[in-house]
């Protein structure tokens, strides 16, 4: 048995119109450099903190970083020899650029020094990663396969304790989607699942100090008097900053102020105490969200019904869960034990809400809630890499761009990535996909080398088996994550606000309300 490497080219760091990198690039270059660095205990201010590294460490590794994955795979030829397939990312930048991002990782609060302020940084400042980085990273691994022993102590000790919301985002241009239900989505995390107080076991707002785990709504007063008004639930703009910083993707602050300014255009929140020298100073208007800690905000009732502590105008949880049943009686739910799997109609109807589900960015963000709540996130995942892959992939086919042996190199390191996460035997997030189906595309990618031209056609190749494998996972999501999807109470109402029943019968109905990337803000 002898293996064999396949070395395709390394990935290019995609950057936005506001000349940050994309949301994912810059998540994935700060796990392989937290990957990279040994994270042990150092003493600061006479304490022994674990999972540190000094700023120096982080730079000289952030200049040259390298990312490596490997598949092993019989060769097609002789099933007694073994092929490696080697997918490499490499990040190579000059140190200013270096400072830059890693000062951007403090930014967007993955790390936290811990002997200086950020203001006065220096080679020999201690940092560590916050509970939002070590989420991060957990994904990031988990995906890709990575136990090193050095990493691992971090994800299995008790900081690792944040359930981040995951924004979604538009694939071309890395801005926020909004609409009117995906800003819902967020508000209802946002303001926490339940209303604080002694009724239920939770605590008052004003005794939040942290967020635990990302399902405890933002630090607040409950019951604050304001010119003589009493009001039941308050808080700072500089708080509301705080959790969506410190509990979702966000990864620049100017994005959470976007957020906010939809929580008051929605009728979600209210000012009830304005910053007037932050009006001044910023020659903003008195309309416009205040993200300090003079500036007060309360929930409108709106927000209350929205986030289910008041009764809503909507039908209720329970009478929506008997028309479920009803309609799961009648044969319109898909079983994902049966032995012939849908029927002709229950197939249609279920394709058809998951082709509505992935269309719109709020019901998309809940699904994959669900999704990593049944420990199958990677269908989603995959199903949504390889839309992207696919889409850029025509686009340069289209432009001619496939003329130039670089960028084909570029689609080879992409195909290789998606396989050795996805699709390889063993790999960290191997999905369910027909055997013969992942044989022919194993055989596909042992021929992803040779002169150009065979490269290109081989390539061509390997692009339609992932579009089968993506049609395959389709089915999988429509035929039993779907019909579990819909029978969750908890997403009961908000599917009936979508008038999901009605998708079944009417598979070309447009996802509405339509998404929206939002607009940049000026710094």
């Amino acid at each position: 048995m002898s293996d064999s490497a396949r070395k395709p080219t390394s990935r290019m760091l995609r950057t936005t119109d506001e000349d940050r990198p994309f949301t994912r690039d810059f998540k994935d270059l700060f796990s392989t450099l937290m990957v990279s660095l040994e994270l042990g205990p150092r003493r600061v201010r006479f304490s022994k903190i674990d999972f540190t590294f000094t700023v120096e460490e982080a730079l000289n590794n952030l200049s040259s970083l390298r990312f490596t994955q490997s598949a092993r795979m019989p060769d097609p030829q002789d099933p007694s020899r073994i092929i490696t397939t080697t997918s490499t990312t490499t990040f190579t930048m000059a140190k200013e650029m270096a400072k830059s991002i890693f000062k951007d990782f403090i930014h967007a609060r993955f790390l936290e020094p811990l002997n200086a302020t950020f203001t006065s940084l220096s080679k020999s400042t201690v940092c560590t990663l916050t509970a939002k980085g070590i989420a991060v990273l957990h994904r990031f691994c988990n995906r890709n396969g990575i136990a090193a022993p050095h990493v691992m102590r971090v994800l299995q000790s008790p900081r690792n304790k944040m359930t981040l919301l995951i924004l979604e985002r538009h694939l071309t241009t890395d801005k926020l989607l909004v609409d009117r239900a995906t800003i819902e989505v967020i508000f209802r995390r946002f303001a926490g699942a339940q209303a604080p107080g002694a009724s239920n076991g939770l605590p008052a707002w004003d005794d939040r100090t942290d967020y635990p785990n990302g399902l405890v709504g933002v630090e607040g007063i409950q019951d604050m008097r304001v010119s003589g008004k009493k009001y039941q639930y308050a808080f700072s703009g500089k708080s509301a900053i705080n959790w969506l910083m410190d509990c979702c993707t966000t990864i620049d602050e100017r994005e959470t102020y976007q957020v906010c300014e939809q929580f008051i255009e929605h009728g979600l929140i209210v000012s009830i105490v304005e910053d007037k020298s932050y009006i001044e100073e910023n020659g903003a208007s008195a309309l416009s969200f205040q993200p300090t800690r003079q500036a007060i905000y309360t929930l409108t009732p709106r927000a209350m019904k929205v986030c289910g502590w008041a009764v809503s105008d909507r039908l209720s949880d329970e009478s929506i869960n008997r028309k479920r049943e009803s309609k799961a009686n009648d044969g319109s739910s898909v079983s994902s034990n049966s032995a012939t799997g849908p029927t002709a109609s229950g197939d249609v109807s279920n394709k058809a809400r998951l082709t509505y589900i992935l269309n719109d960015p709020s019901l998309r963000l809940l699904f994959r809630e669900f999704l990593a709540a049944s420990f199958c996130e990677e269908n989603l995942a995959f199903y949504l890499d390889v839309t992207e892959y696919l889409d850029n992939y025509k686009q340069s086919k289209t432009s001619g761009e496939l003329k130039d042996y670089h960028k084909v190199q570029d689609y080879i390191a992409g195909a290789f990535g998606l396989y050795n996460s996805f699709l390889a035997p063993g790999s960290p997030c191997e999905l369910n996909i027909d055997h013969a189906l992942r044989n022919r595309l194993s055989a596909e990618m042992t021929r992803l080398c040779g002169d150009e031209q065979t490269v290109a056609r081989n390539l061509e190749e390997v692009v339609n088996h992932c579009q089968l494998a993506q049609t395959s996972i389709f089915k999988l999501m429509a035929s039993d994550s779907v019909p579990k999807f819909c029978r969750q109470p908890r997403y009961a109402v908000i599917l009936q606000e979508h008038d999901f029943e009605s998708v079944a019968g009417n598979p070309s109905r447009p996802a509405s309300p339509v998404s929206t990337p939002m607009k940049s803000a000026d710094r």
